[in-house]
């Protein structure tokens, strides 16, 4: 294997001898791969895409060239660094995004980004803080981009087409499960006007679509040596969509006192310090680009994100989970009890989160 690997990062336009090609990291998604170099050329980051999760992976590149050469003429325009601020593609030798091996699978490479450091979860405020500035900066710096993006992810944070996979699978019930779920389905009904509603916004306008990041957990921002925000990575996920699912998601598994799939839901609640650091960064970037519609309806994205959670963890339980790996036989309907805590608690403080969002908003807007 390891020969082969070399043999497949040789057909990239790399610089130097390759020395060695290991594994790096153990990603969920995606293999990924250190491409060691000779003497002091670069170094690299070569990844097999999962053709299980995305569709048409030429697409998915081509999304990711167009946002990373936009990205790359604002950071020149600043006078920034277009190779350590922004990911850089390697194509093939015949000039493609992507190898395309014997056996149909797809292969990228990226420039390796040296000297910096990365996070698993935000352990302080000033992190929170920093994983907020960091999207809302790279969402700033594409709020004028105007090529739209392949939809490589059909259907992705858009609740009426989770809805009517929800109403197959409650109609199927592959698993037999559903007999034993009226209280959970109650809560999927109990929200879906809200939760339509919503929706509604982003398809009539009001709220608007841009260009977003859609895995924005703090382990996809490289920060320097100083822990300052450089670069935002794994960009996979690009696509044109509301900033607001960003903001949501970030929210959802930024400020959780518990985990994901936690056992024990007292553990689980919204942390509003940890909310208002996050949010603080976030608009400290967004604010200069964000309507009032978006602003208005931050809050209610976290929600928004949360119940679609609840309600993706407690259809793969009825599907029989073909769908998340799990490692115990309820484990998808613990996850679904826990991210239901977990809405309730913001559901809690909407109040006051719409108060904090407008209070710095206004104190932006000032200066």
């Amino acid at each position: 294997m390891k020969d082969k690997l070399v043999q497949i990062a040789n057909h990239f336009c790399v610089e130097g001898k390759i020395k060695i090609v290991r594994p790096l990291g153990e990603g969920l998604i995606n293999d990924t791969y250190f491409v060691e170099t000779e003497a002091d050329y670069p170094q690299y980051i070569l990844q097999r895409k999962n053709g299980n999760i995305f569709k048409d992976i030429p697409a998915m590149m081509e999304n990711i060239y167009k946002v990373t050469s936009h990205l790359k003429k604002k950071i020149i325009a600043s006078g920034g660094d277009p190779l350590r601020e922004a990911m850089t593609l390697i194509v093939t030798k015949d000039g493609n995004l992507y190898y395309l091996d014997e056996d149909a699978e797809y292969w990228t490479m990226s420039l390796f980004i040296e000297d910096t450091i990365t996070h698993q979860y935000a352990s302080s405020l000033e992190l929170a803080y920093q994983g907020g500035k960091g999207i809302g900066k790279f969402q700033a710096m594409l709020a004028d981009m105007k090529e739209p993006l392949a939809d490589i992810l059909p259907g992705f944070h858009n609740i009426r087409f989770r809805f009517k996979q929800w109403d197959e699978a409650v109609s199927n019930d592959r698993a037999g499960r559903v007999k034993d779920l009226a209280v959970e389905t109650g809560w999927i009904e109990k929200y879906r006007q809200e939760m339509l509603s919503f929706r509604e916004k982003v398809e009539d306008g009001i709220i608007p679509v841009r260009v977003t990041h859609n895995d924005t957990k703090i382990s996809n921002i490289l920060f320097d040596q100083s822990d300052e925000i450089l670069c935002v990575i794994d960009l996979d996920t690009v696509l044109n969509s509301t900033c607001l699912n960003d903001y949501g998601d970030a929210i959802r598994s930024y400020a959780n006192a518990g985990l994901e799939d936690d056992r024990d839901i007292d553990n689980v609640y919204m942390k509003m310090d940890v909310f208002e650091s996050y949010t603080r960064g976030y608009l400290s970037e967004a604010k200069t680009f964000l309507s009032q519609s978006e602003i208005k309806n931050l809050a209610f994205s976290a929600k928004y994100i949360t119940y679609e959670q609840v309600l993706r963890f407690l259809m793969d339980y009825i599907d029989g989970d073909i769908y998340y790996r799990i490692n115990y036989d309820n484990h998808n309907l613990v996850r679904a009890h826990a991210q239901y805590k977990l809405l309730k608690s913001i559901e809690e403080h909407t109040g006051k989160m719409n108060d904090f969002i407008h209070r710095i908003s206004s104190e932006l807007s000032k200066g």
